[in-house]
Order: structure tokens, then sequence, then C-alpha cells
């Protein structure tokens, strides 16, 4: 049985190297064993695990399944080559740190070495701490919990640290301190692409620039480093024919267990949940993550017939993106609050920008709630659990 006893949230300003290093040694010195959970002021959460204060797995951030699968191509490509799509039979125990726990089970399997295993562990917490090292501003809080009870490399901090330091100077140096390797490239400009480049080089970057992979992605894909590849396509972004986006996490290979071995109750009717956003990316993401934990959902890409479709299918709750083309998010909320059906269903924000501006603006035509993009499964489901199932709590 996992216990856990945790600290309050505790502010820290441009966590640098420096700071980094003096935290961990803080926990080094009582040998400390648990969580320490840090947390931008995007919301966007870390976790690392330590034991006897080294570290022991890190995982979240913005793209945790992107960034497992690209270390496992590149420590383990044995298991990448032959992952499927679905990973359904994993016993998970009441952790939640699915990859920790799929990797154990590979090295016990003897699928994976011990050295694969632990390249593997250090690639993930030094592109961890690069995250964290460019969220600048973080709160903290320490939880004492024995959740990840096997040990396959314990990492002194010092050493990832400095590794990421490293990547993240050079990254800087090269002029892309605010541009992130999580984002994707796109070609917004194709005929003033196609212009200014060769043929040959044209038609590598129309398949290979779709909108659909991160930077980082593109490096592994492309077996070049992150940053040759970005600095590759500066002069184009720098021009506009060629733009970063956010774009969703992968969906995560392995079912979460059923709490307490309980099934779903089926008493009561499984609530449908609505997305409104013209990106089908986005929706379809959506669908993977809610379908996974049972919901009934309903994408409308477009934005025109929203209301109408909404109205036939009357959902619980409704996410709503705040730009469109034809119609925005505060028109269609504003028009769903009129509606006596919609008065009170949840209509929560999507949105790529978290000025207070538009926070302030969607609160006076009714919006619920908010929640960045690119999309984070844990913060959907939170806000779902939050609007839906305070009442009747699991």
């Amino acid at each position: 049985m996992m216990t856990t006893e945790q600290t309050p949230l505790i502010p820290i300003s441009e966590f640098t190297a420096s700071k980094q290093a003096g935290l961990f040694d803080i926990l080094k010195q009582p040998r400390f064993s648990g969580q320490l959970v840090l947390t931008s002021t995007k919301k966007r959460k870390w976790i690392f695990y330590l034991y006897m204060g080294r570290l022991m797995y890190a995982t979240g951030g913005i793209h945790p399944v992107r960034r497992w699968r690209r270390s496992l191509i590149l420590y383990c490509p044995q298991i990448s080559s032959r992952l499927p799509a679905k990973i359904d039979q994993l016993d998970i125990s009441s952790s939640g740190c699915w990859e920790y726990e799929l990797l154990c089970n590979w090295v016990e399997q003897k699928k994976v070495t011990n050295e694969q295993a632990a390249a593997m562990i250090q690639s993930v917490i030094t592109e961890i701490l690069f995250d964290v090292t460019q969220a600048m501003q973080i709160t903290y809080e320490i939880k004492r919990d024995s959740s990840l009870t096997q040990r396959l490399v314990l990492v002194d901090a010092e050493k990832v640290i400095a590794g990421a330091e490293v990547l993240w100077r050079s990254w800087q140096a090269a002029k892309l301190a605010d541009r992130s390797p999580n984002q994707a490239p796109v070609i917004r400009q194709p005929d003033a692409l196609r212009a200014a480049s060769s043929r040959q080089a044209y038609e590598a970057m129309a398949k290979l620039l779709d909108g659909q992979h991160s930077l980082r992605d593109l490096a592994v894909r492309m077996k070049r480093d992150v940053i040759a590849v970005t600095r590759s396509l500066l002069p184009h972004i720098q021009l506009g024919y060629v733009e970063l986006v956010d774009i969703p996490d992968l969906p995560s290979p392995v079912t979460p267990p059923i709490q307490d071995g309980k099934p779903k109750s089926s008493s009561a009717p499984t609530p449908l949940i609505a997305c409104v956003d013209d990106s089908p990316l986005i929706c379809q993401t959506m669908e993977k993550i809610l379908t996974t934990e049972g919901y009934q959902f309903v994408a409308i890409n477009d934005a025109l017939r929203a209301i109408a479709t909404l109205l036939a299918r009357k959902p619980d709750l409704i996410f709503l993106d705040l730009v469109m083309p034809n119609a925005n998010g505060y028109e269609i909320c504003s028009q769903l609050r009129r509606l006596s059906f919609f008065q009170n269903t949840p209509i929560v924000i999507l949105t790529g920008n978290d000025g207070i501006i538009d926070r302030v603006r969607a609160k006076m035509v009714g919006a619920t709630d908010f929640i960045s993009k690119p999309i984070d499964a844990s913060v959907v489901l939170e806000v779902i659990r939050k609007y839906l199932h305070k009442e009747n709590p699991a």
C-alpha cells in the first residue's frame, strides 16, 4: 500500500541548473525517498521519483509518450520496432508510472538489458530537466511515498543536470531560447518555400514538415541533433514559410487498470462529451483520451454546425476551441448560454493563448473553465472529474 506525505507548494523563479542542483542536494542529504513534483506557470507537471536521495525515473510534462517512444527508438531498437500500438496486458500498480513499470518488465524478461534501461532513463531525465529549465518559473512539492518499488538504476542528479545544462546553453547559443523543441514545424507558404529551395530539398521538407512530428521527433527520425535540425529550418521560420506549432502528445500505449478491480457502474448513463474544434487532430486526440476512459464522445469540426449538433446530441460537457474559421468560441459559448438546456452545462474553453484578456472575455460569455493546448490527458480528465463527478466521487 502506497503511503503519501507531502509538503506545501513552494515557488522558485529562474529555475537554473544551480538551483536544480541545490534542490536535489537538499533531498540527497536526508536520503529522501518519494516524489519531487515540479509544476510550471502553464500548469505543466513533472514528477521525479527518488530513492535514498538519488533519481530512479522522471515523467510528465508536455509529451511523455512521445519522449518515451523516442527513447525506445534510440536505446531499445529491438523493442521499438516490434511495439504494438496498444499494450493491454500489463500489471500496472497504483504508482501509475506505466513507462517505468513496463521497462522493469522488459528487463526482467531479458528483452532489454540493464545498460539499455539505464541509458534510456538518463535520457528521459535529461530531456525533462531541459524542459524544466526552459519553463524558468516553477513550484515544487515533496511527497514521501513508496510508489516505485523496483530499482533499475540510481542516477546522481548532478550528472543529468549537467547534461541538461549543456543542451540548454547550446540551444540558447543557437538563438532558439524562445522556441520549444516540443513544437512541430509545418509548411505555411509552400509556393514561397518551393521557390527558395532546391527541388530535392523541398520534396524532403514536404514529407517531413507535416505538423505531426515535433522537432525532437524529427531529429530522431533524421538521426540528427535537434539543434542542427532546428537551425536548418530557422531561416524558413523567420521568413514565415514554416511555422512552429504546438501539438498534442501521442495516446498512451497502455490501457489503465480498472480502479480497485471494480468495473464501471452501468446503472447511470455514460456521460457524453463534445469537442468543438476545427482541428481533426485535436478531436482525434480527445476521442482517444475520453473513449479509453469509457466516456461517449462527439467531435464537431464545423463551427457553423456546432449549435445544431450540440442541440441534437445534448452533451453533458463541452470542450470548445476559442479560435475557429467562420465562428469563434466566444460567439458559440454566448449562443449556448442563451439556450435553456445549456445554461448549466460545463463549457471548457480550449486555447493556445493564456492571455488574461481572452480569459476575461470568455468568462463574460459564460465559459466555465479553460485548458491550454496542446492537450494534456491528465488535465482533460481532471476537468471532467471536477465538473461531472463532483457530487458522485468514484
